[in-house]
């Protein structure tokens, strides 16, 4: 039983099969064949690491250019604000296979609902963020904006958006992990990206390259959304005064 010999279960010890609910199963994996899958298929997990990163960053730029001109327009009005964050909210609640599936008879297969999809979950962070950081700028720093002859387009592009922009990078933050992870079920659409190598590994479960595929798509997501994230923090220590930073 257990205490025989466990090491199959995790690659080590002699070839062979071993025996899974009665039946026996050539399927293993082990580190070495990890390492052989990645450096075998290393350009093409480049390529596809590419196009994950792409489609992201493409979808959060669309998203933030919206949410945040959406967030101007409604900022000022509690109850334009509440409608605003509902909608984007209840696009986020929609399960991302079934967004896809109404997209796919509109845009066909490919990049355009991918991207499209990324967009509309990428919203409800920013949006709400830059409602809040607009919302929380002083009073008393817009009314001497006024004082002194600021007309609204310039109090708002040079006071509260500045004012605004840790608030709003914040929300991008959120937007471009959460996106990130939704990217991979795109590969049902035949959108680009690590999904295909992920399940393209999980529908050939029990061969000896089906956990090392899928393994090596996982891990390359989560490295490249950390990635992300430090650029994004990156770029807030060089675009936030440090007065507001701290």
């Amino acid at each position: 039983m257990w205490g025989r010999d466990v090491s199959p279960l995790f690659g080590v010890g002699n070839p062979g099969c071993r025996a899974v609910g009665g039946r026996r199963t050539t399927g293993r994996w082990t580190l070495d064949a990890l390492w052989s899958f990645v450096v075998n298929r290393r350009e093409q997990l480049l390529v596809d690491s590419y196009l994950h990163v792409s489609a992201v960053v493409q979808s959060l730029a669309l998203a933030t250019v919206i949410a945040v001109a959406l967030g101007v327009l409604v900022y000022r009005s509690p109850l334009g604000s509440a409608a605003a964050t509902a909608m984007a909210g209840a696009i986020l609640t929609v399960p991302s296979f079934a967004l896809l599936g109404l997209l796919i008879p509109f845009l066909g297969l490919g990049v355009g609902p991918t991207i499209v999809a990324l967009v509309l979950y990428a919203l409800l962070p920013i949006l709400r963020n830059t409602v809040l950081g607009l919302s929380s700028v002083d009073p008393a720093v817009t009314d001497a904006a006024r004082g002194v002859g600021m007309n609204r387009i310039r109090l708002l592009t040079t006071i509260e958006l500045p004012l605004a922009w840790p608030s709003i990078l914040t929300g991008m933050r959120v937007s471009t992990q959460m996106i990130m992870g939704i990217l991979a079920l795109a590969a049902y659409a035949k959108g680009p990206g690590l999904g295909n190598v992920i399940f393209s590994g999980l529908s050939r479960l029990g061969s000896p390259n089906a956990v090392p595929q899928a393994l090596t798509g996982t891990v390359l997501i989560v490295v490249l959304a950390l990635a992300l994230d430090g650029v994004l923090v990156l770029l807030g220590r060089l675009t936030i005064p440090r007065g507001i930073r701290d």
